[in-house]
C-alpha cells in the first residue's frame, strides 16, 4: 500500500509535473508563516471548537492546519499508516495564513473561518493536485476548479487541507471490490481495527475524521457510501436530499441518486458543514429547490428535540445478529424516555420485490452515460479517455496496477446497457421511485403517522480480505434513502467486539433539518463516540 502511495507521487511527477507535497515539505517556508505551533490538542476537538479557538484568537488557522499536517504524517503516512489521504494540497497553509491575515483585519468569512477540511477525492478542488477516484486513468485531472460544494465551504471561511481516498470509481467497478481500495491511494485501514475494512466508497472520508486528520470531510454517496463508512468509524454522517447539494464537477456514478456529504465527530458540526455546502447550481438541474430548503442546520438544535416525535422502526430491517439487535432496542428505549413515540412496524418489506434489480439497472445506465458526460468536460490534454469504454479499454491496458486484485465487470455491464434513451430505463427509475419513495418511505411513515424512520445504520465493520470482497455485516438503512434522493443521518449508538455502530433518522425529501435535529437530539441523550486506538485487530 505504501509503494502503491509513492509510485502514485513519482508517476505524477513525471506525468503532469505536479508536486504532492509531503507535510514535511510545506508550500513554502515556516518562517513566512511565524513558525507559529498550535496549543490546542486538536485530537477529538470539535469542528465548532476550532472555530471558535480560531475566532477568539486562542490559536490560528496556520497553527491549526500545521498540526493536522503534522497528525496526517504520523498517523496516516506512518504510525498506523491509514491510508485515509491521497494528497495534501500544497497551497494549505497559504490559504491558512491568508485567513488568518483576514480575521485580523476585521474579516470574517463565516462560521468555517481557518478551518481545515479534508473532501474526497472524486470532488474537484482548484489547485495543483489531480481528482484522480482512485485511478491512474485520471492520474493528470487536474482542472484548476472548485466544484460548488467547495466553493461554498471556501466561502464559510474553511481551509481545504487534502484530498481522502476512496473506493476506486466510488466502488462501481466489480461486484468483487474490497472497500476502500484504490490504486492510487492503497487500501484504507480502519482506525479502530486496523485490519477491518473503513466501508465505501468514502472510506478514507470516514477513517479520516475518526482520526482527526481534519476537523470534518466530505464524502459522496449513491447508496451507503456517506452513512456506511461514518457508521463503521464512529462517526455522524448526513446523506442529504439529493439536489440538497451540487455535484457539478464531481466524479459520477447516477445523477438520480448522487450527493456529498458531510462526515464529522459530532452532529452540530456536520450542520455546520452542510449549511456552507448546499445550494442551488444552475448547471444541477437537481438543486433547483435547494435554496428554499437550505439554511443554518445548526439553528433549533436541542437535547430535547426528541419529545413529541413519532419514530417508527420497521422490525423486520433490523438484521439477524441478536446482539445488534439488543443493542439497538436498548437504544430505542432510551429515545422513549426522551419524550419520543416509537411505533414498531410489522411486514414493511412485503411488496418491494425487484427494488433491487430496478436501482441496479438505474444505476448502470447513467453510470454509462454520466460518466461519458463528465469525461467530456475535461482537457484532451490532460484526460484522453471520454467514454467508460475508454476506461475499461484503459483498465485492461494497465491491468497490472488497475485490475491487481478484481476486476471491471460492472463496468462492462453498465457499457452494454443503451444508455439514458433506453425505455427501460425510465421504466426502472419509475419503478424505484415508486417502490423506495411513495411505497417505502412516504408510505410507511403516511401509515402509522410518524415523522421519521428509525433503524441500525448497518453492522460493525468486516475484515477487509482484499481480491475477496466485501463481507457486509448486519442490516442496511441506506437502501430506500438513497434510492427516493431522501434525507438520511448516521449517529454513533455504541460498539460491538470494540467496533462502531450506528443509528439511523431518515425522513421526507427536503426534511434534511428534521433529521439532523433528531440525530442531535439523540447524540445528546447517549454521548456514546469514543476515540479510535489504532488496535490491530479487535474481538471475533
Amino acid at each position: 500500500m505504501r509503494n502503491l502511495k509513492a509510485q502514485w507521487k513519482k508517476s505524477a511527477l513525471l506525468s503532469c509535473c505536479v508536486l504532492f507535497m509531503h507535510p514535511s515539505y510545506p508550500a513554502y517556508s515556516m518562517q513566512d508563516i511565524g513558525n507559529e505551533q498550535s496549543n490546542i490538542d486538536i485530537v477529538e476537538m470539535s469542528l465548532s471548537d476550532i472555530a471558535v479557538a480560531i475566532k477568539d484568537g486562542r490559536t490560528t488557522s496556520v497553527a491549526v492546519t500545521q498540526a493536522y499536517l503534522d497528525r496526517i504524517e504520523n498517523i496516516d503516512n506512518s504510525g498506523p499508516t491509514l491510508n485515509s489521504i491521497i494528497a495534501t494540497m500544497p497551497d494549505a497553509l497559504e490559504q491558512a495564513k491568508k485567513l488568518d491575515e483576514e480575521l485580523a483585519a476585521g474579516k470574517m468569512r463565516g462560521p468555517l473561518h481557518g478551518v481545515p477540511i479534508v473532501v474526497k477525492d472524486n470532488i474537484e478542488v482548484a489547485g495543483n493536485v489531480p481528482t484522480t477516484a482512485g485511478s491512474f486513468a485520471l492520474i493528470n485531472n487536474i482542472t484548476n476548479r472548485d466544484a460548488p460544494l467547495v466553493t461554498g465551504l471556501r466561502r464559510s471561511g474553511a481551509v481545504i487541507l487534502g484530498k481522502a481516498n476512496l473506493s476506486q470509481w466510488a466502488n462501481i467497478r466489480s461486484t468483487n471490490s474490497t472497500s476502500g481500495w484504490s490504486s492510487v491511494g492503497g487500501l484504507v485501514k480502519n482506525p479502530y481495527a486496523l485490519d477491518r475494512n473503513s466501508c465505501g466508497s468514502s472510506s478514507g472520508s470516514g477513517a479520516a475524521a475518526a482520526a482527526s486528520l481534519a476537523a470534518g470531510t466530505v464524502g459522496t454517496e449513491t447508496d451507503g457510501s456517506v452513512t456506511c463508512p461514518a457508521a463503521i468509524n464512529g462517526l455522524v454522517g448526513i446523506k442529504p436530499t439529493v439536489g440538497m447539494v451540487s455535484r457539478t464537477h464531481v466524479v459520477p456514478i447516477s445523477r438520480s441518486q448522487d450527493t456529498a456529504g458531510p462526515m464529522t465527530r459530532n452532529v452540530r458540526d456536520a450542520a455546520m458543514m452542510l449549511s456552507a455546502m448546499a445550494g442551488s447550481d444552475p448547471k444541477d438541474p437537481y438543486t433547483k429547490d435547494a435554496d428554499k430548503w437550505r439554511g443554518d442546520f445548526t439553528a433549533g438544535l436541542s437535547a430535547d428535540g426528541l419529545r413529541g416525535l413519532r419514530l417508527v422502526v420497521p422490525m423486520d430491517r433490523l438484521g439477524s445478529n441478536d446482539e445488534h439487535i439488543a443493542y439497538f432496542m436498548k437504544m430505542v428505549d432510551k429515545i422513549k424516555t426522551a419524550g419520543a413515540t416509537i411505533i414498531e412496524a410489522k411486514d414493511t418489506i412485503t411488496g418491494y420485490d425487484g427494488l433491487g434489480e430496478a436501482e441496479y439497472f438505474v444505476l448502470l445506465t447513467e453510470l454509462k452515460s454520466d460518466m461519458a458526460l463528465y469525461l467530456q468536460g475535461l482537457p484532451d490534454s490532460l484526460v484522453p479517455h471520454k467514454t467508460l469504454a475508454d476506461l475499461i479499454a484503459f483498465n485492461n491496458a494497465n491491468a497490472d496496477r488497475e485490475l491487481q486484485h478484481f476486476g471491471q465487470e460492472i463496468f462492462d455491464q453498465a457499457e452494454a446497457t443503451g444508455g439514458v434513451d433506453d425505455p427501460g430505463y425510465a421504466a426502472a427509475r419509475a419503478k424505484s421511485l415508486d417502490l423506495a419513495g411513495r411505497k417505502g418511505i412516504d408510505g410507511i411513515l403516511s401509515l402509522y403517522n410518524a415523522d421519521l424512520m428509525l433503524q441500525p445504520s448497518n453492522g460493525p465493520a468486516w475484515l477487509s480480505t482484499l481480491g475477496k470482497g466485501d463481507n457486509y455485516s448486519g442490516p442496511s438503512a441506506s437502501n430506500w434513502a438513497a434510492v427516493a434522493g431522501y434525507p438520511h443521518i448516521t449517529v454513533p449508538m455504541g460498539y460491538l467486539n470494540e467496533l462502531p455502530i450506528g443509528i439511523s433518522f431518515i425522513g421526507r425529501k427536503w426534511h434534511d433539518h428534521n433529521v439532523i435535529k433528531a440525530g442531535y437530539a439523540f447524540e445528546q441523550l447517549t454521548k456514546a463516540r469514543k476515540a479510535p486506538t489504532y488496535k490491530a485487530s479487535v474481538g471475533k
